[in-house]
């Protein structure tokens, strides 16, 4: 059996302010925003040179979901950006002005540091002590 995760919904207050985030300021690829009706699109993005699981910008449509933006863990850590580059890409987000929630540390398991998204949900920037289980190209 072979399987792996296609998509992440990353619930979304509005559409192209979420495309320019994340392809203005860490340098995403957009890789689909098709209209599906009057108010719903499929929007795909993910981080440059990756071929792995993609992010599907989902627009809130209630109360419910709008609660929800910038705080799908409850607090925690949501995503996690690996890197082979830590320097250039930490800079990167300072020169961009995305907030760092805790500045840069050697790990165990490698360089990392926690950033916010536009929406307040936490993200680990992370370059990897060792090869992880994919290839960064």
């Amino acid at each position: 059996m072979k399987q792996q995760i296609a998509h992440i919904a990353l619930i979304v207050k509005d559409y192209d302010e979420a495309i320019e985030f994340y392809t203005q300021k860490l340098s995403f690829e957009l890789l689909e925003d098709t209209q599906i009706d009057e108010h719903k699109r499929w929007v795909l993005i993910r981080p440059p040179g990756s071929m792995g699981c993609a992010l599907l910008l989902a627009k809130a449509v209630n109360a419910e979901q709008a609660s929800r933006i910038g705080n799908q863990t409850g607090g925690r850590v949501f995503l996690f950006l690996y890197t082979d580059h830590f320097e250039r890409d930490y800079q990167n987000l300072m020169v961009q002005g995305v907030k760092i929630v805790r500045p840069p540390v050697e790990e165990a398991y490698g360089k990392v540091a926690v950033f916010e998204d536009l929406y307040g949900n936490y993200w680990d920037l992370i370059e990897p002590q060792h090869q992880p289980l994919f290839q960064i190209p």
